[in-house]
């Protein structure tokens, strides 16, 4: 390219460039001399390709400012001046990111897609958003997605909102409460004292000219990173950026002060600090905190990041087992928490147990200094290397590659205009840190991370029943304290105001404002990679061929065919233990060692695949992934062939630990991730196979893992003897398929180090063991600690003869994004919505941090009559038609890709599905959509409801629900 740091190229001087051949490219860092924006363009193959923009927002209080900000700039801008456009372009996009981020420090808005003018789409929307949004002339758009004041039915004032109900569920979590402390000890005089998403009692404190002010302050040119990946036309893209924004935005806002100081904070020590929170006893815990540098300390960061892997990264690990053994807490976490101007190592002690959190500190600081002095095993620490290079060369991060690196380029960039690829190499740091093996560097980096440190504090959390201090209602207090009769009218008129304004339809010349693909942009679908079933030495195998870039995948799914039903629950425990616990030949610390040095993971978990064809039929397994590097493909064989035939079930105490630990996980979860497990609940009141998944892993799995915890002295001979069994009777190649991906040459070495199981057992010998009892609907509401509520209706569509198709897909984007979108999330003031359904029949609603229950479960009911009204004009509708296929067409990262291609098989779904799914999207028309109504209306007709959440708003609920206080001991 063209790019000079002489002679501006479309308005851009070239700052540096150098090659990024961990990325497969070329970087070059730019800046836009009439605006100063800042610009990284990494030049690379990638067709999925990227752009954002994110900028420097330290806060400088608890309002969640920058939250709301960032919520409320999607909502509308002088060019596309409609409500949404953030909805529409879910809509009607082929975006394979779409979002905007939060951080403690910045605001980021990043998109990808893998058509380039659609990115160009994405961009241009999201530019105006962020540079011209109409925040300044809809204050209804900061009451909406902000805070604003509502009456209940009996005249009392609350309040509401999207960012104030998410923070309301957030910071229920005591993990995050406890991170928040301990932040305010570390930074006690810089912006990481703050709660960047908002606390909720401060939130209502924010006013709407702060707001606005805090966005011209802020949302400026100078004050930004662009980020460009991928292939694209780069000289296009940046004519576009400077001509439609940078230049013509050069000025703009540049007579308002700089953005907030993100400034170092000077060392400070501070152990002896604790809070109260309401919550259960087993959510004690104690967090310490040690500052380890600043963000330029790329290396040594690295260094601490494997260091801390190898130490605390299982129960093995030297300092967790010592914390543990100690009797300390349930589980012990230690992590880098990065992304910011200083870094800090935080660990922390869940579950705290008695005197836990007075020896902590003692216990970490004497085994820290043994490893210190000659304790630490240099194959730990080589193994926590392996595996961490192994991650970064995979790049399964869950999000689109260039959207990953921009969030990865900003761990530097934001602090140093010079160094926005300093963390996107790794090639010299792992050289490094592999140079350093032998030698004191490690030892010598825990002295000074944890014994020679003066910047670090420790932060207790002390659960209490009830906290009768409530500083939301105070907060509620003061600012409605005398409300007269003519107040109250006005708040009437104000909610009346903004629900008129949301209700209000979009015009069509605004609407038409927005850019957009037809389906003539989309091209011809691409299958996806072929896989066949076949046999291999004797073995059942399903051969992906599917391009894995070096790294070989190796899944084994075991028949539970054979299981009794009240076996079920033992198969998870077991799942739990393989792996963590020693075997013939290893300790359970060597065993951990082998597998971070040799493997890239190695997993247990179970699954049920429903068949396409019959509710009825349906298999249940368990599975174990496991992925290496081509040229470690024995160990796919050796290390699991061990685990599965040779793990040893006699460690009383292991076994204990992990048990506490799983239970601590899922109580959390239930908090946390409520929507979810309502939905899986309110399946097993109507589908067989939802019923099995409960048994194995939710509501009724849990209250097997409490007992069994709770009186483990009494169980532990019944229970390691059943794994035992377990284990012998279902390890065996006969009862196995094996699904592999990669290269030939590996199955071969694989093939040539696996040891027949067939030794090891024999199957279970009866094929109808599993007798699964039929489902019953019990409408349950789960009542959990969290302010806020998850509700999920649903029902199989199969037994409303529904059968599926493409149009479903539509039915379930159109749902989502238009009406549940509008009465559940903007209306409601609920955080998340959605209606989804699968190809084999089931189909559910949910909500996610709610404030709500009874009006959305109503909102539900509902969703059928607005289906039936469905009346897009032809170039919505089209949208809906662009964006479902680019969900289809969407890249998948080989790992989940050969995943899925499992469950297709199991399930009996051919992959040519897939593109008559497509074609039939493509062809469908509205009135198609508004046919499947009568079904949705029959499904709400069930009433199959269940709900996690706030005691007080399920007991308030006028709904027949069957409660159940779910961690209470006597439940």
């Amino acid at each position: 390219m063209p790019f000079s740091s002489t002679t501006p190229f479309h308005g851009f001087l070239l700052e540096q460039e150098e090659d990024l051949p961990e990325l497969e490219g070329h970087a070059y860092l730019m800046r836009h001399t009439a605006s100063g924006a800042r610009l990284l363009y990494v030049e690379n193959d990638d067709p999925e390709a990227a752009f954002s923009i994110s900028f420097k927002t330290p806060p400088r209080d608890d309002t969640g400012v920058f939250h709301i900000l960032e919520h409320s700039v999607l909502c509308g801008s002088d060019k596309f001046p409609v409500k949404e456009p953030f909805v529409n372009l879910l809509k009607n996009s082929m975006q394979t990111f779409l979002n905007a981020m939060t951080f403690p420090d910045k605001t980021m808005y990043p998109v990808a897609s893998t058509n380039e003018q659609d990115l160009m789409n994405l961009a241009d929307v999201y530019l105006d958003a962020v540079l011209h949004p109409a925040i300044y002339s809809k204050p209804e758009t900061f009451q909406q997605e902000g805070w604003h004041l509502e009456l209940d039915e009996q005249g009392n004032p609350f309040f509401n909102g999207v960012v104030f109900n998410e923070m309301k569920g957030a910071l229920c979590d005591p993990d995050a409460v406890l991170y928040n402390k301990l932040c305010a000890q570390l930074f006690p005089e810089t912006a990481y004292r703050f709660e960047s998403g908002g606390i909720p009692a401060a939130i209502p404190t924010l006013t709407y000219q702060q707001f606005l002010d805090t966005h011209a302050q802020h949302y400026r040119l100078d004050n930004s990173y662009l980020m460009l990946y991928g292939k694209v036309d780069a000289d296009a893209f940046l004519a576009f950026l400077d001509e439609r924004y940078l230049t013509p935005c050069a000025t703009l806002r540049k007579e308002s002060a700089g953005p907030n100081a993100l400034e170092l904070q000077e060392p400070v020590c501070s152990f002896e600090n604790s809070f109260t929170m309401e919550t259960t006893p087993d959510n004690s815990s104690l967090a310490l905190g040690y500052v380890v540098g600043t963000f330029a300390d790329r290396t040594r960061l690295a260094a601490i990041d494997v260091l801390l892997d190898a130490i605390t990264g299982s129960n093995e690990a030297p300092l967790k087992k010592a914390l543990l053994d100690a009797g300390i807490a349930c589980d012990i976490y230690a992590s880098l928490q990065d992304g910011l101007l200083q870094p800090f190592v935080m660990v922390q002690a869940k579950g705290l147990k008695e005197n836990g959190a007075a020896a902590m500190k003692d216990v970490l600081e004497r085994t820290v200094r043994e490893l210190a002095e000659g304790g630490l095993n240099p194959e730990l620490v080589e193994a926590a290397i392996n595996h961490a290079e192994f991650v970064l060369r995979e790049r399964n991060f869950g999000v689109s590659d260039g959207v990953a690196f921009a969030m990865t380029a900003m761990t530097s960039w934001l602090y140093d205009d010079a160094m926005p690829t300093a963390y996107l190499h790794y090639e010299d740091t792992f050289a490094f840190l592999r140079e350093h093996l032998q030698g004191t560097y490690y030892q010598q980096l825990l002295r000074e991370v944890f014994l020679e440190n003066n910047h670090a504090a420790g932060v207790e959390l002390v659960p209490i029943e009830r906290d009768d201090h409530d500083p939301v209602a105070e907060q509620l207090a003061r600012m409605t304290e005398g409300l007269t009769q003519a107040q109250k009218g006005a708040i009437v008129q104000d909610v009346a105001a903004l629900r008129d304004a949301q209700e209000r339809p979009d015009s069509p010349e605004d609407v038409a404002k927005l850019p957009r693909l037809g389906v003539s942009d989309l091209g011809p679908g691409t299958p996806d990679a072929a896989y066949e079933a076949g046999t291999a030495d004797g073995l059942t195998v399903l051969r992906h061929e599917v391009p894995t870039h070096g790294i070989d995948y190796v899944y084994r799914y075991f028949n539970l065919a054979g299981v009794s039903w009240d076996d079920l629950p033992y198969v998870s425990l077991l799942t739990m233990m393989l792996g963590k616990l020693p075997t013939k030949h290893h300790s359970a610390a060597d065993l951990d060692t082998a597998i971070q040095s040799r493997l890239g993971n190695l997993d247990f978990y179970v699954e049920v695949h429903e068949n396409k064809n019959s509710r009825e039929d349906f298999s249940v397994f368990l599975g174990l992934s496991s992925s290496a590097l081509d040229s470690k493909a024995e160990a796919l064989a050796e290390l699991a062939d061990e685990v599965l035939t040779e793990t040893l079930f006699e460690d009383s105490d292991k076994m204990l630990a992990i048990l506490e630990q799983k239970k601590l996980a899922m109580e959390l979860g239930f908090a946390n991730n409520g929507h979810s497990c309502a939905a899986s609940r309110a399946s097993s009141y109507y589908l067989p196979a939802a019923v099995v998944r409960e048994q194995l892993g939710g509501v009724d799995f849990y209250l097997f893992l409490k007992d069994v915890a709770g009186t483990w002295d009494k169980r532990m001979p019944e229970v390691t003897a059943k794994l035992a069994y377990l284990a012998k009777r279902l390890f065996v190649d006969e009862n196995c398929m094996f699904s592999y991906g990669g290269t030939p040459q590996g199955w071969d070495r694989f093939l040539a180090a696996h040891s027949a199981c067939s030794a090891f057992g024999r199957a279970c010998e009866t094929e109808d063991a599993l007798v699964v009892p039929a489902p019953v609907k019990r409408n349950e509401a789960f009542a959990v600690p969290t302010d806020i509520t998850f509700a999920s209706l649903g029902y199989d569509r199969t037994l409303l003869n529904s059968g599926h198709s493409g149009v479903w897909l539509l039915a379930m984007k159109a749902l989502t994004l238009d009406y549940l979108w509008n009465e559940v999330r903007v209306k409601g003031g609920a955080y998340g919505v959605g209606f989804q359904t699968i190809r084999t029949g089931n189909a559910r609603f949910y909500s996610y941090r709610d404030p709500h229950l009874d009006q959305t479960v109503e909102r539900f009911k509902q969703a059928a009559a607005w289906l039936e009204a469905f009346q897009p004009d032809k170039g919505e509708f089209e949208g809906y038609v662009v964006s479902t296929v680019a969900g289809i067409d969407s890249p998948v990262k080989p790992r989940n890709l050969i995943h899925r291609q499992v469950g297709q098989h199991f399930s009996g779904i051919d992959p040519r599905e897939k593109e008559a799914m497509r074609r039939e999207v493509i062809a469908a028309e509205s009135q198609d959509v508004r046919a499947l109504a009568p079904v949705v209306a029959r499904i709400c007709d069930q009433d199959c409801l269940c709900a996690f959440g706030n005691a007080d708003i399920i007991e308030a609920s006028a709904l027949p629900w069957t409660v159940v206080r779910l961690l209470d001991s006597d439940e």
